[in-house]
């Protein structure tokens, strides 16, 4: 059992990376991009897809690097309510927080999944120079949904197998 929790926790971490590697390029290409922009648009030309792209990206990069940041402890936490509970109590609180969301990321990227492929089967295209297949960026988005859906249900095995660990070499 422990085993197969570790290999998990380790692909997890290791798409988690991945991702996030992915984010970073994104970035990149969008500074990339916006400069272009400006050097053509200062000669009267355009790439006439900026702003879609941009789009794209901003999308994709936050999806694929919200797991990471997850896994880092780098999201925004309310603590309104964790810092008036005690410290040992702090646990079903975590662990209903992540069994929560990853039931509301996992139920939401089902029907992603099926818009998704509606896209594809239906061939939708952009509106627009460039006529992107709608279903490339919105199938990046789906593997963000999933790589956070994963991130929080590994999160929530860890938190009861840490809380049960405790509770077994407890006197």
């Amino acid at each position: 059992m422990m085993g197969l929790f570790r290999f998990a926790e380790r692909l997890s971490m290791l798409l988690n990376r991945v991702g996030a590697l992915i984010a970073v390029v994104l970035i990149i290409y969008m500074l990339g991009h916006i400069m272009l922009e400006i050097l053509l648009r200062s000669l009267g030309k355009s790439t006439f897809i900026m702003d879609e792209y941009i789009g794209y990206a901003v999308a994709i990069m936050t999806f694929l690097g919200l797991p990471y940041v997850l896994e880092r402890g780098g999201l925004i936490r309310v603590s309104l309510i964790l810092d008036r509970v005690p410290q040992k109590y702090h646990w079903p609180l975590e662990l209903f927080s992540s069994v929560i969301t990853a039931s509301c990321f996992i139920w939401i990227s089902l029907f992603w999944l099926q818009n998704v492929q509606r896209s594809y089967s239906r061939g939708v295209t952009s509106d627009t120079l460039a006529e992107t297949p709608i279903w490339l960026p919105e199938g990046a988005v789906l593997i963000g949904m999933w790589l956070i859906s994963l991130t929080l249900v590994v999160r929530a095995i860890k938190i009861v197998l840490l809380r049960s660990r405790y509770l077994a070499n407890a006197p």
